[in-house]
């Protein structure tokens, strides 16, 4: 499904990222490792969202299958690739990435549009929702009067790279 948007026909709805091998891994580490300025990172579940923003860039090591973002003060893990320490195979696979997807999602009635990439582990629970520049809002969330569409280019440029064509769409 697609949607006019200003003088931009933009499409609604996920594509689906495969998660077999190092892919995640991969995908995170140029996110967090080399765009970590221009992301929000953190859950975002029914109730709760965590919308973290790195102040300066964080520290990004691998372990038996996880990723850890360290800022210093505080870090995460989530297991991105192959997991060896967990008590059986059964439970290696809850805790792995097991879906991924990019996406772009309409707001409330009159709220904007996210631009995200959102990852579930094989249980089906939210790992985390990487958020990525919102043409509606400046550098620091300010709304804008005006979109700045450019601002959908990295985005747009990962997206392309590491994902499928769409899954499926959002109703309008």
């Amino acid at each position: 499904m697609t949607e006019s948007v200003g003088a931009e026909t933009l499409p609604i709805g996920s594509w689906p990222v495969p998660v077999d091998g190092d892919r995640i891994e991969r995908l995170l580490t140029e996110i967090l490792g080399t765009h970590w300025s221009s992301v929000t990172v953190g859950p975002l579940i029914e109730g709760a969202a965590w919308e973290i923003r790195f102040a300066e860039p964080p520290k990004l090591s691998m372990l038996d299958g996880y990723l850890t973002v360290d800022t210093g003060s505080w870090h995460f893990h989530l297991c991105v690739n192959d997991h060896t320490g967990a008590p059986t195979p059964e439970r290696a696979m809850r805790r792995r990435v097991a879906r991924a997807e990019f996406y772009r999602e309409r707001g409330a009635t009159c709220l904007p549009m996210s631009w995200g990439l959102r990852l579930w582990n094989g249980h089906g629970e939210q790992m985390v929702t990487v958020l990525f520049p919102n043409p509606h809002f400046d550098e620091v969330g300010g709304p804008l009067a005006e979109p700045r569409w450019e601002r959908l280019a990295l985005w747009d440029d990962l997206r392309r790279r590491h994902a499928k064509e769409p899954a499926c769409s959002v109703s309008t």
